[in-house]
């Protein structure tokens, strides 16, 4: 995709800085995401399991599916604080709610 030259005739410039990524982005069920919000918003991975009313096992399971997805789509999220860039690079949290 080209751009016309400015009124000047100087070619369009880019700033690569600028322009949005797009990541490839796992296919996550609305259960994982809710778990993984709530953990990443700070809550133990016990209080994610008293809140959503499920077993801490569900939750690990949740955790590790969501981090196997990242995985799929080449998007390592082997820590917490991976899947916390992950989740704010694909909108599935921002750093307001955190």
């Amino acid at each position: 995709m080209t751009t016309a030259p400015d009124a000047l005739g100087h070619p369009p410039h880019t700033d690569e800085r600028a322009v949005a990524r797009t990541y490839p982005k796992p296919a996550l069920s609305a259960r994982e995401i809710e778990v993984l919000r709530h953990w990443l918003r700070g809550d133990s991975k016990l209080a994610v399991a008293a809140d959503l009313h499920i077993a801490l096992g569900t939750v690990n399971t949740h955790l590790t599916r969501i981090r196997e997805k990242y995985a799929l789509v080449g998007r390592d999220a082997s820590t917490k604080t991976a899947l916390l860039v992950r989740a704010l690079q694909d909108g599935i949290i921002t750093i307001a709610e955190l």
